[in-house]
C-alpha cells in the first residue's frame, strides 16, 4: 500500500503542470482557507532533496499565488466590508491591525485562520493597496521559503525514504503553528488577567 502511494506521489511530482498546481493552490488558499497548500508545498519540497522537483521554482510559485490569492481576499473584503463587520474573526483583526498595523499580515499568515481574516480585514478597512503588497510580498516570501526548507531538510533527513520526510517535515509544521497558538493564548490570557477590570476596587476614602 505505502509503495503505491509512493508511486503516486512520484508521479504527481514528475509531473509538467505540478509548478502550475502548487501556484493554483497557494492562490485559492489567500481567500479559501481549507486548500491544502503548505502541505502540497512541504510535499514538493521533500522530493526536491532527491532532485525530482526544483526547490527553488516550488518556493516562487508558492510565494506568486500566495501573494495572489491574499490580493484577491483583499479585493472580498474590500468589496463586502458591511456583511463582515460583526464576524469574530473580522473584529479580531481589526483591533489587531489597528494596534499593529500591516506587519500583522506577517505574523497572521502562520495563524490557522488568522491570515483570510486579516487580508479580508484589510481589504474592508479600506487599508492602503500599497502598504498592504509590501508587507504581503513579505508574508507571502517567508511562508513560501519556511514551508520550502522545512520539507527540503526533511527529505534530506529521509532521502531514501520520502514518506517519512514528508511525515517529518509536516510535523516540524504542525508543531510550530501549536507554538504560535500557545504563545497567543498565553499573551492573550496575561492581557486579560491584568486588565484595570480585574483590578481589586478602590475601597478607600
Amino acid at each position: 500500500m505505502s509503495h503505491a502511494i509512493l508511486d503516486l506521489v512520484q508521479q504527481v511530482m514528475t509531473s509538467p503542470w505540478l509548478y502550475a498546481a502548487l501556484f493554483g493552490l497557494a492562490l485559492l488558499d489567500g481567500f479559501f482557507p481549507i486548500v491544502p497548500a503548505e502541505t502540497s508545498v512541504i510535499t514538493a519540497a521533500v522530493f526536491a532533496a532527491s532532485g525530482e522537483t526544483n526547490l527553488a521554482l516550488v518556493i516562487v510559485v508558492a510565494a506568486l499565488g500566495a501573494f495572489a490569492g491574499d490580493h484577491i481576499s483583499y479585493l472580498i473584503g474590500n468589496k463586502s466590508a458591511g456583511r463582515l463587520r460583526e464576524k469574530k474573526a473580522f473584529v479580531w483583526a481589526r483591533d489587531t491591525l489597528a494596534e499593529r498595523g500591516g506587519l500583522v499580515l506577517v505574523v497572521a499568515r502562520y495563524i490557522p485562520g488568522g491570515r483570510t481574516a486579516t487580508t479580508l480585514t484589510m481589504g474592508a478597512v479600506r487599508h492602503p493597496l500599497r502598504s498592504f503588497t509590501f508587507f504581503d510580498a513579505i508574508a507571502a516570501s517567508s511562508w513560501a521559503v519556511y514551508s520550502g526548507l522545512i520539507g527540503f531538510f526533511g527529505g534530506m533527513a529521509f532521502e531514501n525514504d520520502p514518506i517519512k520526510g514528508l511525515l517529518l517535515g509536516l510535523g516540524i509544521a504542525v508543531s510550530i503553528t501549536g507554538l504560535v497558538e500557545l504563545v497567543r493564548w498565553l499573551r492573550k490570557r496575561r492581557a486579560i488577567q491584568a486588565s484595570p477590570e480585574r483590578l481589586p476596587a478602590d475601597t478607600s476614602v
